[in-house]
């Protein structure tokens, strides 16, 4: 093991990001060393880089998305070995951060990789799926007068067969992921919006109608209706503008429930007009989602051998970790559809 590794770090809040030498870590309790192979990058990223969010010790690093080779096990780990290939949630803290060659990961927020899933697939999942599922399966969300529950736990499958969803913006990674948690409970009709060249991807993943995401406010409900009479009582925007999350309210059924994955922007005179429907916020996978994402990580191995939860397409931008400020950029202007962008913190120079 090297006792230095490249990291890049943002100096300051809002400040330039840099690569520099830091120390490798040291696995503590529950913890992993992760040699990264592969880091996938998040909208997330540059809006903390840029607006000085959910960071306050400076330098920072960045990162959330990530798969490798275990380097080392804590004593007393279960269930992993130097050698395995695996990927995890990122992000916690500088030392469980992905933008750089070496991190920690927490065991029970870490997946073995079955041999037919690349390290740059990988790295596409850990975040979006996370999101996806806790934004569902951990706000106490109610269908029938009980908590709304996951598919990867005993009796789960299939559970909510014949009960519509909506998917606000589904080739976006979370909206990827929501439509695949969604099919493994059994929602249908699966409806999402989305670009119509994405159309023929969502209904792979199992959407089961794609609308043009450029329809008004007013036609949107009126296409709904051509597909399902029933009310629409969960809704997941994983996009959260402003605009979206205004169509979305106005889609969701009365006492229904609406995820977001940003601060709400809805409009006051529609909550008043409707305040009994239920908004939940879920950014990111941090917090309750370290507290409980355990739940969906201790299937996920299963799950991806299986083909029950799909990787992203995924686009490698070269030069490693020098690669993350193209991507960002790439990301900020909206030039990334339906892919994860990649970079490959090892071949940083």
């Amino acid at each position: 093991m090297p006792a230095q590794q490249k990291a890049l770090l943002l100096k300051s809040k809002k400040g330039q990001f840099v690569i520099e030498d830091i120390s490798v870590y040291k696995p503590g309790a529950d913890q992993l060393l992760i040699r990264i192979e592969s880091t996938g990058l998040n909208p997330a990223d540059w809006k903390i880089a840029e607006y000085g969010l959910f960071r306050e010790e400076y330098p920072a690093i960045l990162g959330f998305d990530a798969a490798g080779v275990v380097e080392e096990v804590a004593e007393g780990v279960q269930g992993f070995a130097k050698g395995d290939r695996v990927l995890f949630q990122a992000g916690r803290d500088n030392s469980a951060s992905a933008f750089q060659q070496y991190a920690l990961a927490e065991a029970h927020l870490t997946a073995r990789l079955p041999s037919k899933v690349t390290f740059d697939q990988a790295a596409s999942i850990p975040s979006g799926l996370n999101t996806a599922a806790l934004g569902l399966f951990t706000h106490n969300i109610t269908l029938d007068g009980a908590d709304l529950y996951p598919p990867w736990r005993e009796g789960g499958r299939g559970k909510y067969a014949g009960k519509p969803i909506m998917i606000f913006g589904g080739s976006s990674c979370v909206g990827q992921f929501t439509i695949q948690v969604a099919k493994l409970s059994g929602f249908s009709p699966i409806i999402t919006t989305a670009s119509p060249r994405n159309a023929d991807m969502l209904k792979a993943l199992g959407a089961t109608h794609v609308l043009d995401r450029n329809l008004s406010s007013n036609a949107l409900p009126e296409e709904i209706a051509k597909i399902t009479s029933q009310p629409l009582e969960i809704v997941y925007d994983a996009i959260s503008i402003p605009s979206t999350q205004n169509a979305a309210y106005d889609v969701t059924a009365p006492d229904g429930f609406l995820v977001l994955v940003h601060s709400e922007a809805i409009d006051a005179s529609k909550k008043a007009s409707h305040p009994e429907k239920n908004v939940i916020v879920h950014i990111g996978a941090s917090g309750r989602g370290y507290e409980k994402g355990d739940r969906i990580w201790r299937t996920l191995t299963e799950l991806l051998e299986e083909g029950a939860i799909k990787p992203m397409r995924v686009e490698v931008l070269p030069g490693g970790l020098a690669g993350v400020l193209k991507g960002l950029e790439l990301l900020k202007n909206e030039q990334v559809s339906a892919a994860k962008l990649v970079v490959h913190p090892q071949e940083t120079a």
